[in-house]
């Protein structure tokens, strides 16, 4: 018998510096979703902000972002 245990999902509001384009909202998905594949990512270019609904702790997810080159400056 295979028992799954559910991790509880946390909602995170990011704000993160240097994305412009398109091309940042794929660089920031992609590197949320290499942490979590399941997790749901929502990115405002407008106001730099990124939404991250996921299982995973914030720190592996604001180190990800910071690697593929854009910094998080905050978080709530």
């Amino acid at each position: 018998m295979i028992i799954e245990t559910m991790k509880e999902k946390s909602m995170y509001q990011l704000q993160v510096e240097n994305m412009s384009c398109g091309h940042c909202v794929g660089a920031v998905t992609k590197a949320v979703q290499a942490i979590d594949a399941a997790a749901r990512v929502e990115v405002d270019l407008a106001t730099k902000t990124v939404n991250i609904d996921s299982a995973t702790a914030l720190a592996p997810l604001k180190s990800a972002i910071a690697d593929a080159g854009y910094p998080v400056t905050s978080a709530a």
